[in-house]
């Protein structure tokens, strides 16, 4: 099993970082150039492959085999990198954002492709909630490297640089796949499976009649679409409440980039060893209990505008909080995704997982791109009890459901 998470967790850490590049850099660097907080947030439309990969997902699922498709869309990752570091976001920034949206495509086809991979490799219950471990973890890794690494590092090195390492960085990886024979055999053919891919190619809406049957699908669809809403608005508007009243940039990218990442990361891996031992209901439950709990004292917080160093711990404390509450729920919910994929029939398992891993990136980009401009209009702190209201309602979701990942009441 170590081989498989180490390769996983490799896959997702170079498939996090275009997130980091996007979610810790640019909008510091947009801050300081004097964009207001709408335009920031309107930069989260860059992440709409995402909400788009279910439309490809049956290509990647049922073409060729996934090795293909890793090595197809790291590579194009590697020559963007190299196309990007002949770029500078100040003066050509149009330029830019349409690298990072190729990146966010063929990361989003990467992620299909990885996503079916994970799938088939645990086949254990046992091992899905460490595999889930590696795939946020590894995520968040490639994130923190790619976010606050460079934004730590983007003033001594220079932008072309730091995007010429991410290529060689993708392009080992696409050595190290090519040399992974795992992934040279595809699904398993069958006339029962040959017959329904046919019948999906001519009636796509049948695709859909399946994602849908599939047992649990429907409450762990308005489950993702609303688990992140109050939480999302509160990690990307706070950073910059902060940078408004309390720290200086290079403040913001060490504690809330390095240090409260690094806290997402344990907890994300915490979450994996706590589902070993304890069943994923209560877990979920306790968790978004406590996530309330955080998020009202950040709110709090919101009323202090003194530079003192005990203000300035407190919000330090409730970033780390956030961001470690955070990883642990992401890890429990992409936990309770593969349990429901994996009751979906083999042949439909990679299109199923994207299905709901669209609608996760979905629920999340809509509301992050329209809380800068909630901020705007209604000021921080209503904005804040209105993020703090939206988590309340996903806590009560969890709450009143009969089953969980497979476990009923």
């Amino acid at each position: 099993m170590n081989s498989k998470l180490l390769f996983l967790g490799l896959l997702y850490f170079v498939q996090g970082m275009p997130y980091g590049l996007q979610s810790s850099l640019l909008p510091i660097f947009l801050r300081t150039s004097g964009l207001s907080l709408t335009k920031i947030s309107l930069t989260k439309a860059l992440y709409f492959p995402w909400v788009l990969k279910v439309l490809w997902a049956p290509l990647v699922d049922q073409v060729g085999t996934k090795k293909k498709w890793l090595l197809a869309s790291m590579s194009g990752l590697s020559l963007t990198c190299l196309a990007s570091a002949t770029l500078s976001p100040a003066t050509d920034f149009r330029a830019v954002a349409g690298a990072l949206l190729a990146m966010n495509f063929l990361a989003s086809v990467q992620d299909i492709a990885v996503d079916g991979v994970a799938v088939r490799l645990l086949s254990r219950r046992e091992e899905v909630g460490y595999g889930n471990t590696a795939q946020v973890v590894g995520y968040k890794l490639g994130s923190v490297a790619a976010g606050g690494g460079l934004l730590a590092l983007v003033d001594a090195l220079g932008w072309g640089w730091l995007f010429t390492a991410l290529a060689c960085v993708y392009a080992a990886v696409v050595l190290c796949t090519w040399r992974n024979r795992q992934l040279d055999v595809p699904l398993s053919e069958s006339p029962t499976r040959e017959g329904r891919r046919r019948g999906d190619a001519s009636n796509p809406w049948a695709v859909w009649r399946e994602l849908l049957a599939v047992p649990s699908t429907t409450w762990t669809v308005v489950f993702v679409l609303v688990y992140k809403l109050g939480e999302q608005g509160a990690v990307s508007m706070f950073p910059l409440f902060l940078l408004d009243h309390h720290m200086t940039s290079a403040e913001l990218g060490f504690w809330n980039s390095v240090v409260a990442m690094g806290f997402s990361i344990f907890g994300s891996s915490l979450g994996g060893l706590l589902l070993s031992k304890y069943s994923l209901r209560s877990l979920m439950r306790n968790a978004f209990v406590l996530r309330l709990v955080s998020m009202a004292f950040q709110t709090c917080l919101l009323g202090f505008h003194s530079q003192s160093v005990l203000v300035k711990g407190a919000a330090v404390l409730s970033l780390i909080a956030q961001h470690f509450l955070g990883g642990l729920i992401t890890t429990l919910t992409f936990t309770t995704m593969m349990h429901c994929t994996q009751r979906a029939e083999e042949r439909m398992q990679a299109t199923h997982y994207s299905f709901l891993a669209t609608l996760e990136v979905l629920g999340k980009l809509c509301f992050s791109a329209l809380a800068g401009w909630v901020v705007d209009w209604a000021g921080f702190q209503t904005s804040f009890l209105f993020f703090l209201f939206l988590s309340a309602v996903a806590t009560l979701h969890v709450w009143s459901a009969a089953e969980i990942g497979g476990q009923r009441k």
